[in-house]
């Protein structure tokens, strides 16, 4: 599984890459606007992500608008809504409404899950959106 982590956080980058790096290849940015850019690269040089981890609120570009710009390109390319589409958790603090179903609604994540977000919470997130088969949590 490769997967980006995008977050503005040390600490939360740092935590996201520890829980996820024994599942695969973890590349990590530090907002949206250099998510999108390393999505386009990674479709370019023909390895493209199976997973995204992306904090909502961030500078330069935030969690939004970073997914709508990746489901464009998606729609561009014509694997939008296709088995091809990556899976995207958003991971943030923000736990209001209006936030989750913008998450889901806006900009096409699968999942949503609420800082402090735990490695057993990912990981089953992760199996129920198909990335891991049997994967062990510990």
């Amino acid at each position: 599984m490769k997967t980006l982590i995008v977050d503005d956080n040390f600490v939360a980058r740092r935590f996201l890459k520890d829980a996820l790096a024994s599942f695969g290849d973890c590349d990590v940015v530090t907002d949206g606007k250099e998510a999108v850019q390393a999505f386009r690269l990674a479709w370019e040089d023909q390895e493209p992500y199976d997973l995204i981890c992306m904090d909502i609120m961030m500078p330069e570009m935030d969690g939004h608008e970073a997914l709508q710009a990746i489901r464009t390109i998606e729609e561009k390319m014509g694997i939008a809504l296709t088995s091809k589409e990556v899976k995207v958790i958003m991971v943030s603090a923000l736990d209001d409404p209006k936030n989750v179903v913008g998450a889901y609604a806006k900009g096409g994540a699968t999942e949503y899950a609420v800082k402090p977000v735990s490695k057993d919470v990912l990981v089953e997130k992760i199996k129920a959106m198909g990335l891991l088969a049997n994967a062990e949590t510990s």
